[in-house]
């Protein structure tokens, strides 16, 4: 096999990759608190093909020799947490973060994860009428500074401050529902992003090392929340279009350096001497 066509091959698989990565992102242009992914590309292993010496004429200062590629490889793919812009929705159960925090929820296996998605609705206790919970829009339990699900009298009308605490009002019972856990990653490498518009700690990494409460930050550094709103994705369509040609427009490119190379191999076969 040529080094051409080695260089195509590896080439179409990391461009592929890329691919999948911005259609992954254009999916999610509607998705609340999406926070869209990036890759990061490097050549493959590089070797000197070395030159016959009749090429050292007099006059030539650079060294025998050529750099000769196999093609690049995406090596990492990382989350942009830039801020999505913020529409106001009037819907008293929709959050959205001013500033750097996610909201802290827990999945039906058990396991803790966090999210910038804030359209959540109260969904009753099936095992007490009078009781219901704050759930994501996949019905995850939405967790306060306790670690515990947030309970709100049922029907109750939610008054939530900037720092996230929660007054339930039923009536002219007003009920103090706790704080919400506003959780700011202080190492956002230790972080993973799941399907479901969420993240967990990656493997090896704990809470304590790599998130903080954010009300624990000097007050410049605090995230807010602003009730009635909702933080839109940060995935640009128009971006994201013109990334698409492009890598589509490398992709073909590639393909057709690889036929080219077929063809090359097929008459250097057909050779008769």
């Amino acid at each position: 096999m040529n080094n051409s066509m080695i260089s195509a091959m590896v080439s179409m698989g990391g461009i592929q990759q890329r691919l999948d990565m911005i259609s992954d992102n254009m999916a999610n242009l509607d998705t609340v608190g999406y926070k869209r992914k990036e890759a990061t590309f490097e050549d493959t292993l590089t070797a000197v093909q070395q030159q016959i010496s009749d090429l050292k004429l007099p006059g030539r200062v650079t060294p025998l020799g050529f750099n000769m590629g196999y093609g690049s490889n995406m090596t990492g793919v990382t989350v942009n947490f830039e801020r999505g812009s913020i529409k106001e929705t009037g819907n008293s159960t929709d959050l959205a973060i001013e500033g750097n925090a996610l909201f802290t929820v827990l999945t039906p296996k058990g396991e803790k994860a966090y999210t910038r998605g804030g359209d959540f609705h109260i969904q009753p206790d099936p095992a007490d009428p009078d009781s219901a919970y704050l759930v994501t829009s996949q019905g995850y339990a939405v967790l306060n500074t306790d670690g515990d699900p947030v309970a709100v009298p049922a029907k109750s009308k939610l008054a939530i401050d900037d720092k996230g605490n929660i007054r339930a009002t039923l009536g002219s019972t007003v009920t103090d529902a706790g704080r919400i856990a506003l959780m700011t990653p202080k190492r956002p490498d230790g972080l993973e992003q799941r399907d479901g518009n969420l993240f967990v700690l990656a493997p090896g990494a704990t809470e304590a090392n790599v998130m903080v409460d954010t009300a624990t930050l000097p007050e410049n550094q605090q995230a807010h929340l602003r009730q009635g709103a909702l933080e839109a994705s940060n995935v640009s369509l128009t971006d994201a279009m013109t990334d698409m040609m492009q890598v589509q427009r490398a992709y073909q490119l590639s393909a057709r350096a690889l036929t080219s190379s077929e063809r090359m191999m097929e008459l250097a076969n057909n050779l008769r001497g």
